[in-house]
């Protein structure tokens, strides 16, 4: 059976009056706020932090630069180290093979001619497979054979060398492409 309970001051109230009771108080104004400041300071926080994990990944983040944080007497650390190149060699035993990659006839002839001079087995000339070659390339398969590419190189001014198994079954060690940019010696 539902009990009946007498009557108190909580049962019967005026609507016009003021809160009776355990309720809360209101709130303060300008208490909304703090929650927005303490998310705007941690979004900057984690985008600072973002900002410099993204430049110590990718190493341009340098603390060395900052006076007081390098140890006195450190010295840098260089950030390329030299790669070391063979000294051109002429080689004799090695053969030659001079291809005109140049629009201009006899080029292959004269390179051959400056080749042999200068003591080089120049073992076949021939026309390449085009004539548009922008620069003179001496070719060579195996890392040891970079000392005589330099020395071939050497001879033909603006030439570079490049490591290259395109002209193996030539059966020539070196393969020089004449390009455009040789200039034909004067005489």
């Amino acid at each position: 059976m539902a009990r009946k309970f007498a009557k108190d001051r909580f049962d019967t109230h005026m609507h016009a009056l003021d809160r009776v009771g355990a309720h809360r108080a209101p709130r303060r104004r300008g208490r909304g706020w703090i929650g927005f400041w303490w998310a705007l300071g941690a979004t900057v926080l984690l985008i600072a932090v973002g900002v410099v994990g993204i430049f110590a990944i990718n190493n341009r983040l340098d603390f060395s630069s900052i006076p007081g944080l390098s140890s006195p007497g450190s010295t840098p650390v260089p950030t390329e180290t030299a790669i070391p190149t063979a000294e051109a060699t002429v080689d004799p035993a090695l053969t030659v093979n001079v291809l005109n990659g140049s629009a201009r006839n006899g080029v292959a002839a004269s390179v051959s001619d400056t080749l042999t001079a200068a003591g080089w087995v120049v073992s076949a000339t021939g026309n390449a497979s085009t004539d548009t070659e922008p620069i003179t390339v001496v070719y060579y398969a195996d890392a040891s054979q970079e000392g005589a590419a330099r020395g071939v190189a050497a001879l033909l001014p603006g030439s570079k060398i490049v490591v290259s198994t395109s002209f193996v079954d030539s059966g020539a060690a070196l393969t020089v492409v004449v390009g455009n940019d040789y200039a034909l010696p004067a005489g």
